[in-house]
């Protein structure tokens, strides 16, 4: 059976300017500015949600489906998913528009200009839940909004359990919505700051939503995550990375993680431990889906992390 992984496919254009944003923009004149920086580095890294996740969980050994929509300049990113053997099925390509892509600048201070254009993201609601087969677990991921709100619809009409993945998406939603989502959803996961966002939002305490749901994780970077489940919370610690690099698309590694976890029935300490995982591999790596650990390789460093052969 297939994870369908709803979400965003984009292009992450990463531009390095080798002095300080400071040095450039004087605060007095804020109100005309016009600056240029030059960058003679960049790289174009394969990123958005749906890509990252599918990357991470294909590495598992798990079958993800994406869901998503792109632009004409796709072509670079649909051939990379041939040669990762990762179904493009259902990834609709809208013409006349771009595919979503950022365009992140970052100074020596690693202070961050980012610009970033959905394109043919904002067509997300034209894919429907209904055409894919073989699902038996979905998850709702950072998409254009309308799309977001249609896929979990089509989950739960569908009877498909989903995980609801707001992420930087998070604010789009009122609190009547944001409430919708969880009631449709099984499953929910926030980093920390999202979670305090939805509960401020909500005016809900965390235990309150997990209530509406069978598990709501949130992540905490360093500091591990906390799934809660039946009135109770579970502690996952971080696994230490070997470096730490880029955290760039860490979420999402963690977010394959948790589907792998519960599409073989595992419980929320393994699931949590996997997903823990997943997240130290990549932070390791520069870009969301340069990392590519085997199968055996992770399963090897899961058993020397907790003492237990999970295959």
């Amino acid at each position: 059976m297939h994870a369908l992984i709803c979400g965003s496919l984009a292009y992450d254009n990463i531009m390095v300017f080798p002095d300080r944003f400071k040095h450039h923009i004087l605060p007095e004149q804020i109100h005309i500015l016009n600056v240029s920086f030059l960058v003679p580095e960049m790289r174009r890294e394969f990123g958005g949600c749906a890509g990252n996740i599918a990357y991470n969980l294909k590495l598992l050994g798990g079958s993800p489906l994406i869901m998503a929509t792109v632009g004409d300049d796709a072509g670079p990113y649909l051939e990379r998913l041939d040669r990762q053997e990762l179904p493009r099925t259902h990834v609709r390509e809208v013409s006349g528009s771009f595919t979503a892509q950022a365009f992140i600048t970052t100074d020596l201070d690693d202070n961050q200009i980012t610009a970033f254009h959905p394109g043919a993201m904002s067509f997300s609601h034209l894919n429907k839940v209904a055409e894919a087969s073989g699902v038996s677990l979905g998850i709702v991921a950072p998409d254009g909004r309308e799309g977001m709100l249609q896929h979990a619809r089509d989950f739960a009409a569908a009877g498909i359990p989903f995980i609801f993945d707001p992420g930087q998406g998070l604010p789009m939603f009122s609190a009547a919505e944001l409430l919708d989502f969880l009631d449709l959803a099984d499953y929910a996961c926030f980093n920390d700051y999202e979670a305090k966002l939805a509960c401020d939002r909500t005016g809900m305490r965390i235990e309150q939503l997990a209530q509406r749901l069978d598990a709501l994780i949130v992540t905490k970077g360093a500091q591990g995550s906390e799934i809660h489940h039946q009135g109770g919370c579970t502690h996952i610690p971080s696994i230490a990375a070997t470096a730490i690099v880029d955290p760039t698309g860490c979420g999402d590694a963690y977010r394959a993680g948790l589907l792998y976890g519960i599409m073989n029935d595992w419980d929320w300490t393994r699931t949590g431990r996997i997903a823990a995982l997943m997240g130290s591999y990549k932070i390791a790596s520069r870009g969301p889906q340069n990392h590519a650990p085997s199968r055996a390789e992770i399963g090897e460093r899961y058993f020397r992390e907790f003492n237990e052969r999970i295959w």
